[in-house]
């Protein structure tokens, strides 16, 4: 059994109230057709995980689910769940994951994009996502996922494309968009997108979840079953992806992060993989080339490439986490010395040290990286005794100089240890040099030296995630308008309620709403379908089943999508 998980407080800022009582009998109706038409193609198609996990995740057919019960459900696999909303940052949306938490944007799409939405939305997430982690090595997978994935760090470019892909995406879900609107922001994404011009391993990870977690299949290639969220809970490309028509191919790493993704688009080919294991393997076979592995100055360029908050491990261990700015390095192309702009803060094992959080160092922190000329010993193994032997002491002004040619010159005030290992010497009245340039001038008060001949380690996001970004706002859940059902919002009630209640006056009521829909809705395929469902059901009214057939046979002239929908549909209205 899975503990109940607690949601950190570095990701709370994220979470929104569900809001459960705005979704509309429309919303409900849309939820029905997907899950209906889903579930019905699926449970022959989809791994076998997913229709028990259905259940088993707190999910009904029926209903939108409540993500309270879907925390609840999810429970004794290991997992939670939580509203968040809509778009967030991937390493966010990882680091969620990490932690064993699936993150819901509480939006469902509207009916005119109930095939597909670029958007998260409920459908995608809830059903798409959670019915397969109650299989136990696609969680494992899914976890350890999140563990690496929230350390990968994007480019400038890549952080501006995200932005632009989410204004994008959720001015096409809103509706409320005007064309220019839609076109000024289709522009945007497009010029962000070409000034993307490296691939850079946050880049190469989202592809690996992409053609994975998101649109992955298991099996042979020629007798593949689906298990990726998005075919789960797309109702035409979960259909489409075991046809002939989109190109399926023997899982490789390589190839997987070498192929990018449209998310606008139907994916022309699919990655077969033959296990859960075979996943697990190629993201841990990836991360040994991540930053977070490799650190040093290839870490460094990255973290710089990033402008965004990372964090840089010493081999003292260390943590530096802040924005990278300048990287200072000597003859042989390697990292002497580092500018961090901005709050920064210094942690060890992922908890900040007492005293050195951002408040302490809002202006920035700068540190050497290397050896320091004459000392046989690594200075973070240096005692006490040996650090007097080279004339570094308590309360005596000291001169430390690295074999760089970096150059210290201050008196120690303090010398702040841990597991045996010196992590950092504070000096007062302090300069730092390089050659002719001053890197820290005594008038800018303490100089707090970070300890450590080499970098080990350097990631995105911060070390001590709770106390770093303690002061974030969070995500203000917008209020609920209370409005008046529109006319078809109220018929669509109607009907739900017949379903679920079985009323006496089913006849009367459904004649009701047949006039209406002939009268003033003559557009809408969805409601009629529901209605028909009915009468089929109950054996009634045979007259107005053709009606209605014949209605629906119009609607089909109306859109290129409407004649799969409805026939779609219609199929089930007996089952």
């Amino acid at each position: 059994m899975g503990e109940a998980r607690k949601i950190p407080r570095h990701l709370q800022k994220y979470v929104v109230d569900q809001q459960y009582e705005k979704y509309t009998a429309i919303d409900h109706a849309v939820w029905r057709y997907v899950m209906r038409q889903n579930h019905n193609y699926l449970k022959d198609t989809a791994h076998q995980a997913y229709v028990g996990g259905l259940k088993s995740s707190g999910i009904s057919v029926e209903k939108i689910p409540n993500v309270t019960d879907m925390n609840k459900a999810l429970e004794p696999f290991g997992w939670g769940a939580a509203n968040i909303d809509g778009f967030i940052p991937g390493v966010i949306f990882f680091d969620f994951q990490a932690h064993g938490i699936l993150p819901i944007a509480s939006d469902i799409r509207k009916l005119e994009n109930i095939q597909y939405t670029p958007a998260p939305d409920i459908i995608h997430e809830a059903a798409g996502h959670a019915p397969i982690l109650c299989e136990e090595k696609f969680s494992e997978y899914v976890k350890l996922f999140g563990q690496i994935g929230s350390k990968a760090l994007a480019t400038s470019e890549e952080h501006e494309l995200f932005e632009a892909v989410r204004t994008y995406s959720n001015l096409l879900e809103s509706g409320k968009a005007t064309k220019a609107e839609i076109e000024e922001a289709k522009t945007t994404m497009d010029e962000k997108q070409a000034a993307v011009t490296e691939i850079s391993e946050a880049e190469q990870i989202s592809r690996l979840y992409w053609w994975t977690v998101e649109y992955g299949l298991i099996g042979s290639v020629n007798h593949p079953q689906i298990y990726g969220a998005g075919l789960l809970s797309s109702v035409s490309e979960g259909r489409s992806s075991l046809t002939a028509a989109v190109k399926k191919i023997p899982f490789d790493l390589q190839t997987v992060i070498e192929t990018g993704f449209d998310i606008t688009k139907p994916q022309p080919q699919l990655f077969v993989c033959n296990s859960f294991d075979q996943l697990i393997n190629a993201v841990m076979e990836f991360s040994k080339t991540m930053a977070f592995n490799v650190g040093g100055t290839k870490g460094l360029d990255k973290a710089l490439r990033s402008n965004h908050t990372a964090t840089i491990q010493y081999s003292s261990g260390l943590q530096l986490t802040g924005t990278l700015r300048n990287i200072i390095k000597g003859g042989n192309g390697e990292a002497i010395y580092i500018q961090i702009e901005g709050p920064s803060a210094l942690a060890y094992q992922n908890t900040e040290l007492t005293g050195h959080g951002k408040t302490t160092h809002q202006d920035g922190f700068g540190a050497p990286i290397g050896k320091i000329a004459k000392s046989i010993k690594a200075i973070e193994q240096l005692s006490d005794d040996e650090l007097k032997g080279i004339e570094v002491e308590i309360g005596k002004k000291s001169t430390i100089v690295y074999e760089s040619g970096v150059k210290m010159v201050g008196t120690p005030q303090h010398f702040y240890r841990n597991d045996g290992k010196l992590l950092l010497i504070s000096f007062k009245d302090c300069t730092v040099s390089y050659g002719e340039k001053t890197l820290f001038h005594p008038d800018w008060g303490t100089y707090d030296l970070a300890i450590g001949e080499y970098i080990t380690s350097v990631f995105a996001g911060a070390a001590d995630s709770e106390q770093f970004y303690a002061d974030l706002e969070e995500v203000e859940t917008k209020p609920l308008v209370r409005r008046e059902l529109s006319e078809l919002e109220q018929l669509y009630g109607k009907v739900r309620n017949i379903r679920e209640k079985q009323k006496d006056d089913m006849e009367q009521v459904l004649l009701e709403v047949i006039g209406k829909l002939t009268a003033d809705f003559k557009e809408d395929w969805l409601l009629r379908i529901e209605v028909m469902e009915l009468l089929v059901k109950h054996n009634l009214m045979p007259d107005q089943q053709l009606l209605l057939k014949n209605q629906l046979d119009d609607i089909k002239l109306l859109h290129e999508e409407f004649p799969v929908l409805i026939e779609r549909g219609l199929m089930l209205t007996n089952a």
